[in-house]
């Protein structure tokens, strides 16, 4: 390719994998006080994927979806010149996940790399991916989302047990110059404090109960929640101001899994009908990095997407804090 011709990757493949066992929301009422009415109205849940110990690692998730989304593209994975997974929980730390990927789907050409930044680490990952394909670097990249959240949950906390499943998702992509592509990406870490893991492999620290249930996922859900419903319509608006596009124009809004009243509450303030806001949340939960693209291949098994150029607007939310949208075309 000429890497004088900026050229953004279009999404030619899809993949996905969610575990088998599931765990619905009458499930965890047997294990902590709650019940499904109280879980469904205030999140949109129903049930959730839950990891098997013996099998499903967050790398051989990532494997999976990322085979899937190789076989879906209909190419040959030595034309993969990036591999970049995203991953909160990692049953490794080194080699990392996308080394694993690579030598799976046999895209012996690529360059590989990591990024953690929670629930946008797919959007991330997928933001860098494009940097690389417009510099002219590479023509091809594989960027996969894969989460074992449930291995982070206490199933104490009603606050947060209720929320997280497991799973991966994949999509690879292809340089091409027709492509419309923007993105925004934006992070306050100065109000981060609310959503927080901490490691449980820190020399000096003794394993008092307080540090045990820090290793968890710990979240002020009510900051959460009006960070998101007021960050997330605020950076789209941005993005579609500098794209010269209004939301009339875009066919569907991709959002992140988190809380379908956060879903709700973006497309209230577009102005959009809910049915530009695909959900598959009742049966999956908050995937982390995992949500969005399990969510692009469920719509397009289903013809949702794939059959056309559709305007689609992609936006994550979560720790950091980190937030961004991004606008392109599947």
């Amino acid at each position: 390719m000429n890497p004088s011709v900026p050229s953004y990757g279009r999404v030619i493949g899809i993949g996905s994998y969610l575990p088998e066992h599931i765990m619905t929301n009458d499930d965890l009422a047997k294990i902590v006080e709650t019940n499904d009415e109280w879980i469904t109205e205030r999140t949109g849940i129903k049930e959730r994927r839950i990891s098997d110990p013996e099998k499903d690692t967050s790398e051989s998730m990532a494997i999976e979806a990322a085979k899937r989304a190789v076989k879906d593209a209909g190419i040959d994975p030595k034309e993969i010149g990036l591999v970049v997974v995203a991953s909160t929980t990692p049953n490794v730390l080194f080699p990392v996940l996308s080394a694993s990927v690579q030598a799976a789907v046999d895209a012996d050409n690529a360059m590989c790399f990591d990024v953690n930044a929670a629930c946008p680490g797919f959007v991330t990952a997928f933001v860098t991916a494009q940097n690389y394909l417009k510099s002219g670097a590479v023509d091809t990249a594989l960027v996969v989302g894969a989460e074992n959240l449930t291995n982070y949950v206490n199933f104490e906390d009603r606050s947060t047990c209720i929320l997280f499943g497991d799973g991966a998702g994949a999509c690879v992509l292809k340089a091409d110059p027709k492509l419309q592509y923007d993105a925004i990406m934006r992070a306050a870490g100065k109000r981060g404090e609310c959503l927080r893991c901490e490691s449980y492999m820190q020399k000096g620290r003794e394993k008092t109960d307080d540090f045990l249930k820090s290793n968890y996922i710990n979240m002020d859900g009510q900051t959460v929640f009006k960070f998101a419903v007021t960050e997330v319509p605020k950076v789209i608006e941005d993005l579609l101001a500098r794209t010269c596009t209004t939301a009339d124009d875009i066919d569907y809004f991709i959002l992140h899994q988190a809380n379908r009243r956060i879903i709700e509450s973006v497309a209230k303030r577009l102005k959009q009908p809910i049915d530009k806001f695909p959900m598959n949340i009742e049966k999956t939960g908050n995937t982390s990095s995992a949500s969005i693209p399990i969510l692009l291949d469920e719509l397009k098994k289903e013809g949702i997407l794939g059959q056309g150029n559709k305007k689609i607007v992609i936006s994550s939310f979560g720790a950091g804090l980190l937030w961004g949208a991004v606008q392109t075309e599947i």
